[in-house]
């Protein structure tokens, strides 16, 4: 069984598919991912597509499955390098990739993950927090 390379790229990982995705190798993609993703503490996950022509809609769940467990594990994903024809494609099998954000590149991808965080980091009601005086006595 083939499987695919997870690399970390400061806080992202980057995962590039260059190989068919069988049924075993996506779950081995997902446990691996996952696995990275807590060992790492990573925030960011770009899958790179851009060496598949086809996307059936089985790797379409893949990606989606893919996304939700890294939201879960607190990381988002950014899938680059879609080619025209397969967004076509994936569009007319009525995959819409929910939770998935999509770039043209990997530089795209690294650039809205880091904007994300950005955005999360200022979103943090906790910041905002102002201890309340105390009575003195």
């Amino acid at each position: 069984m083939e499987r695919v390379p997870i690399l970390k790229i400061g806080n992202i990982l980057l995962v590039s598919i260059q190989v068919d995705m069988s049924d075993q190798t996506a779950v081995a993609l997902q446990e691996d991912l996952a696995e990275r993703i807590v060992a790492t503490g990573c925030h960011g996950v770009i899958i790179d597509i851009t060496a598949l022509d086809i996307v059936d809609s089985f790797v379409g769940r893949m990606l989606s499955t893919i996304a939700s467990i890294s939201r879960v594990l607190d990381a988002e994903t950014v899938v680059v390098g879609m080619r025209p024809a397969v967004a076509i494609t994936l569009v007319e099998l009525g995959l819409s990739l929910n939770g998935i954000r999509t770039a043209l590149n990997v530089e795209r991808g690294m650039e809205l993950i880091a904007i994300d965080r950005a955005d999360d980091d200022h979103d943090d009601p906790d910041d905002d927090l102002v201890p309340e005086p105390t009575a003195s006595p």
